[in-house]
């Protein structure tokens, strides 16, 4: 949550810059979209949507670790080589994680345009659902997923790797995973 509430002015300027048509941002630079987004919106427009990831962040990272530990536990082989099977423990985790996180993304994204005609999270929501159906939410989902999966897929597997290689070295800090 920490990360994507710390970096949401930089996602704000991301989101808006990828706006084409609605976006009254027309420079390369990221200090020059910096400046146009304060002196049309102020600081506030940098955090407009912002309560839509504090609502969602947690819960979705939670549901994404626990679906990998859950499906490493039953995916996993012991004695066998596991890099398939925590890339597709990884694959349904991202799957899972992202059926929570992508409403609130579409929800964030909408609220980040200089032009929203939102007030906020609920009336975004409640338009939304008035206006174009629950399946608005899910619009962007399956392309999320693709753009997703192959990451998680690497990132657990060269993770669980390190960790191996990590307990060839020190077996006693390889589950050790404490900030220090």
């Amino acid at each position: 949550m920490i990360e994507h509430m710390a970096m949401f002015p930089v996602d704000t300027i991301k989101t808006q810059m990828q706006a084409l048509g609605s976006c009254p941002i027309k420079s390369a630079s990221l200090s020059q979209a910096l400046k146009t987004i304060l002196k049309s919106q102020g600081p506030a427009g940098l955090y407009r949507g912002i309560f839509a990831m504090g609502l969602v962040a947690g819960p979705a990272h939670a549901i994404y670790f626990s679906v990998y530990e859950n499906c490493k536990e039953r995916f996993v082989v012991e004695g066998s080589g596991n890099g398939n099977a925590v890339a597709r423990a990884g694959v349904v985790a991202t799957v899972a994680s992202d059926a929570v996180f992508t409403p609130m993304d579409m929800v964030k994204q909408r609220l980040q345009l200089s032009n929203s005609p939102y007030s906020g999270v609920l009336d975004c929501v409640r338009r939304v659902v008035n206006e174009e159906g629950y399946r608005a939410f899910y619009a962007s989902y399956r392309t999320t997923v693709l753009m997703n999966a192959p990451f998680t897929a690497v990132h657990f597997s060269t993770y669980e790797a390190m960790k191996k290689g990590l307990n060839e070295v020190s077996r006693e800090s390889v589950e050790d995973e404490r900030l220090r």
